[in-house]
This record gives structure tokens, C-alpha cells and sequence, in this order.
């Protein structure tokens, strides 16, 4: 019986087994195991490109993946697959510029070995500091150095807000670690001007970008003290250069500016020369420049506000006298012609003028009372010859003291008595000018012909017409004029040689006297003034000095 019973026993558990083999081998989709492969590394991938069964590919700083237990051996075998990148070095090096491209830092900082810890934030800041707003990158040529490193060249432009494209060329350097192919990144790969320590910096410069420029085409002096008669000298534009430090090499600037300005009829070097000629005249004062021939004004520096060396107007005091002498040479004097120079002189029943040295040089060539700026000379002159109003009708007529269209401004009245005539024989009583005014009448000696002053290249069509002076006359007020530089009252100017010119210090009631000097020199005619300055050989005549001697 019992052996019965193990029979029965061994039978049912063959018949259950052979069942349970037959269950598995022929139930439908069945799967056989095969033994596991070598383990092979995150990434790698086999000849299809596809990545092999059990990789793990994980961006840097994640956690790793649990590593699933290998299954039994079983009835299939694998041949081992030899270990590669995925893709290989150029499909690193493509996915790695493009991540860069597309500002995708997360994923650059995954293909890079041991990545900075601010890797990040250096590809940003780099951009943010140098104002990149695009990039865009293409691949160059791979070459393999050995069998675990390689190297891809590749040419970027960065897009630069305010200086536009910006090229360059890197090198992308690549090793196999782990069976993984990623980028060896240093600062160099961003630029090669990183290297060794090396900075790119954006430099901001703020350059002068005039609406209104000299007749050279450049911008004014700076401190032109001209901005009252012209608008925009001060715009600014701002400048950008990307240089290499420490070489100071530039790789981007801004393009060269063309001029864009209106042109004036201003000369820098002589505008500059009279602003300058301004620095530290305590009292406001004013330079006016002609050009001889053209009339057309070369400099106007002015402290005094407003537009006031065009159109403000002052008595002239003894540079008048040159219009004074043009209608005594008319009248019959001559340069040589024999005339007293007393300390005092009083026209009959009339009121006294007097020198302001005191002193009676009895008679003198009229050369040497105009050089002395002899007041009792030209008082006493003019009552004896130009009564019959012909000192008005010589300023008004040939020297544009008169209402008129034009840049400048002047007037002479008509006298009322002897005593208003003298007074106005030396530039005071009705007569008053603007300094643009006075040098118009320079400039009229010099040229032989008055001819208004004017700030454009052609002759404006409601301009007066020029007027020519007695051909005698401009020739005797020449020699003069000279004779106040090397004798007269600016020869302790220090004005340079050929300068010819007139001195004037004007009467002000209620206020210090005015300080003038008029002349020219060369091709330039001006004017100094300076208001309530003193006297204008100690004090204008001066100032002409450097002004001329600057140009």
C-alpha cells in the first residue's frame, strides 16, 4: 500500500511539471531572456545610433537611477558591444552649440566636463556686459586627436545693440570620458580674448554731434561762447567700442560719424582763438571777426547775453574816430597835414574836451592826434570843417550807420549844436554801435569797400550794397591805423606785427567807461569789446593781442 502511494506521488508531480513546461514554451508571445550584456555607460550607443538596452543618459546634478538586477542566465547568449559615444563627437559637439545658441545653459552645462560652478552665469553676464542680443553659430570642420579627444572649429556672430554684427572664430575641444563624449570648456571658448585671464570690455564714449558745424564741416571749439547765435552746438551722440584688455586692442567700434551739420561761415581756429582770447575777462565782453573781402563773419565769442555783439548798442568812443577821419580827409586833410593836440579845447561858446593824458603835444601830423587819440584834435577839427552835417552823411552813407536790413546794428543822429557835434566826432552823444557794427567798419578800411556783414555763403537778396570808399581816403586811413600799434595807444598791446587797429574807451553815465578795440589783420577784421572794461588801450587792445597772436 504505501509504495502504492509514492508511486502515485512521483506521478502527479512529473505530470504537473511536464504541464507547466509545456504551458510556458507554447503559450502565445512568449519571451526568452537573454543573458545580460557587459554593462555599458550612460550614453553610449551601438552601430544603429541607438542607445543600448540598460544605459542610463541623466543631466548633471541628477540623482542616479537605480541599476536594475541582471535576470538569470538563460538559453540566448549576446555577443558584447564594444562601447561608444552617442553619436559620437560631432553629434556632442552640433548639440552643444546649438543649446548655446538657443541660450539653453542647463543643457550646455550637462555636456561639459567638470563644469564651473558659475558656468551659467559667466555665459550670461558675458552677453548682458557686451550687450549681445542674437547668436548664432555653425559647425566647422572635426578632427580627431587620438581616440579619446577631439576638436571642432566653428565661427559665431553675436548681434552687438549699437554696433551691430560682431564675428568670431572658436574652438570647441572634446574627450571621451567614461565612454561619453563631451566638451573640455574653458573662457576661451566663448572668445579667444578670454584666454589666459584675458577681458572683453564695452566702452562707452560720449563725442560732440553738432547740428551746426564750422565752414570746415567740424563741430565748434567746445566753450565757443557762441551758443547764442547758433543752436545745437552741444548734441551729443554716445560712441561704443569693444577692446581687448589688457592689449587695448578695439575688435568692434562704432563707425566713423560722417558730418551731417549745417555748415556756417565760422573758421574753428579762429573761433577758437577768440573764445579763448575771453578766458578770464572779469567783465563781459564780446570778439567779433570778419573776413576782409566776403564780409562773412569768421568767429563771434560773447559773454556779454543774448545776441548783444550783434544787436546791442553802446557808444563806440574813440573808434569812431577812423569814420571821423574818413570826413576830414574828405574835407581836405591829408595824414602829413599839420593839427593841434592841446590838453583842453573849447568850442566857442560852447563846451571844453579834453585828452586823457594830460598833455598838450601842440601841433602834430593828423596821423600823429589820430595815433595819440587826440579828443581836443577832433572836436576842434570837426566844428571847423564838417558843420554842414557831412560827419553824419560819412557814417550813414559809407560806413552803414543807418536803419537797415542786416546783421549789425548802428545809428548817428543828427546834431543839434556844436556842442552835440564834437561829442559825436568822438563816439559819444548820438553815436552808438555794436561791436559786429564796428568791425564792419574795420573791415572797410582794409577791403577799400564797406560791405554789410553777413553768416551764409551767399549775399543775402535783401543785403545793402557795398559801398566804396575814396580809394585816398582808405589808403590814409591804413597808414593811420598802423600808426596806433607802433606809436599810438596799443603799442604796449603786444599786438603782432601788420596789425593795424583804433582804441576806444566810451563814456558811460552811471557806469564805468567801455573798453574797444577794432582792427584787422591779414584777411580778418574784428572787434574787441568789453563792457564797462576801462580803457581800451590797457584793456581791449590786449585782449586783440592774444586773439591774434593764437591764430
Amino acid at each position: 500500500m504505501r509504495d502504492r502511494r509514492l508511486l502515485a506521488l512521483v506521478f502527479s508531480a512529473t505530470a504537473i511539471l511536464v504541464f507547466g513546461v509545456y504551458g510556458v514554451v507554447a503559450a502565445p508571445g512568449a519571451v526568452v531572456a537573454s543573458p545580460s550584456p557587459r554593462p555599458t555607460p550612460a550614453g553610449d550607443s551601438d552601430e544603429s545610433g541607438e542607445p543600448d538596452v540598460g544605459t542610463t543618459v541623466r543631466e548633471a546634478g541628477e540623482p542616479p537611477s537605480p541599476v536594475p538586477v541582471s535576470p538569470p542566465p538563460n538559453l540566448v547568449t549576446l555577443t558584447p558591444v564594444t562601447p561608444t559615444s552617442q553619436g559620437g563627437p560631432e553629434a556632442t559637439a552640433t548639440s552643444y552649440l546649438t543649446a548655446w545658441q538657443n541660450g539653453d545653459f542647463i543643457g550646455m552645462t550637462g555636456m561639459v566636463v567638470d563644469p564651473p560652478a558659475d558656468f551659467g552665469v559667466r555665459h550670461r553676464g558675458f552677453d548682458a556686459d557686451l550687450r549681445v542680443s542674437s547668436l548664432s553659430l555653425t559647425p566647422g570642420e572635426l578632427r580627431h586627436r587620438g581616440e579619446e579627444a577631439a576638436e571642432m572649429s566653428f565661427r559665431g556672430v553675436r548681434q552687438v545693440t549699437g554696433l551691430g554684427e560682431w564675428p568670431f572664430d572658436s574652438v570647441l575641444r572634446l574627450e571621451l570620458r567614461f565612454g561619453v563624449w563631451k566638451v573640455r570648456w574653458t573662457p576661451e571658448t566663448m572668445h579667444r580674448s578670454l584666454k589666459d585671464g584675458g577681458r572683453l570690455r564695452l566702452k562707452e564714449t560720449e563725442v560732440r554731434s553738432p547740428a551746426t558745424l564750422t565752414r570746415e564741416g567740424v563741430p565748434f571749439p567746445r566753450d565757443s561762447r557762441a551758443g547764442h547765435y547758433f543752436s545745437g552746438l552741444s548734441d551729443m551722440v554716445v560712441e561704443l567700442r569693444l577692446e581687448e584688455e589688457p592689449s587695448g586692442r578695439v575688435l568692434l567700434a562704432s563707425p566713423p560719424r560722417q558730418a551731417s551739420g549745417t555748415r556756417t561761415t565760422i573758421s574753428r581756429p579762429v573761433q577758437a582763438a577768440a573764445a579763448r582770447a575771453l578766458d578770464g575777462v572779469g567783465q563781459p565782453a564780446a570778439i567779433v571777426a570778419l573776413d576782409v573781402q566776403t564780409g562773412q563773419v569768421r568767429a563771434v565769442a560773447d559773454t556779454l547775453g543774448g545776441k548783444e555783439a550783434f544787436n546791442s548798442l553802446y557808444p563806440p568812443g574813440s573808434t569812431f574816430k577812423v569814420v571821423t577821419a574818413a570826413a576830414l580827409l574828405r574835407s581836405g586833410l591829408t595824414p602829413e597835414s599839420q593839427v593841434a593836440c592841446p590838453a583842453g579845447y573849447t568850442i566857442p561858446n560852447g563846451r571844453s574836451f579834453s585828452d586823457s593824458d594830460g598833455v598838450d603835444h601842440g601841433n602834430v601830423p593828423f596821423t600823429t592826434a589820430f595815433a595819440l587819440s587826440c579828443n581836443t584834435t577832433f572836436a576842434q577839427q570837426t566844428y571847423e570843417r564838417l558843420r554842414d552835417d557831412r560827419l553824419r552823411a560819412e557814417a550813414a552813407d559809407r560806413f552803414g550807420f543807418r536803419e537797415k536790413p542786416g546783421l549789425s546794428s548802428c545809428r548817428i543822429q543828427p546834431y543839434g549844436s556844436p556842442d552835440q557835434l564834437g561829442s559825436d566826432a568822438i563816439g559819444q552823444n548820438s553815436v552808438q554801435a555794436s561791436p559786429l557794427c564796428m568791425a564792419e567798419v574795420a573791415a572797410a578800411v582794409a577791403s577799400g569797400v564797406w560791405k554789410p556783414a553777413v553768416m551764409t555763403e551767399e549775399i543775402p537778396a535783401d543785403s545793402p550794397a557795398p559801398v566804396p570808399l575814396d580809394e585816398g581816403v582808405a589808403a590814409s586811413l591804413r597808414t593811420m591805423m598802423g600808426a596806433v600799434v607802433t606809436q599810438g595807444t596799443a603799442s604796449q598791446a603786444g599786438l603782432p606785427p601788420d596789425t593795424a587797429g583804433k582804441t576806444g574807451t566810451a563814456e558811460v553815465e552811471g557806469g564805468g567807461d567801455h573798453a574797444w578795440f577794432i582792427g584787422y589783420r591779414g584777411s580778418l577784421a574784428f572787434a574787441v569789446f568789453v563792457r564797462h572794461g576801462g580803457a581800451g588801450g590797457k584793456v581791449a587792445a590786449p585782449i586783440a593781442a592774444r586773439f591774434l597772436n593764437a591764430l
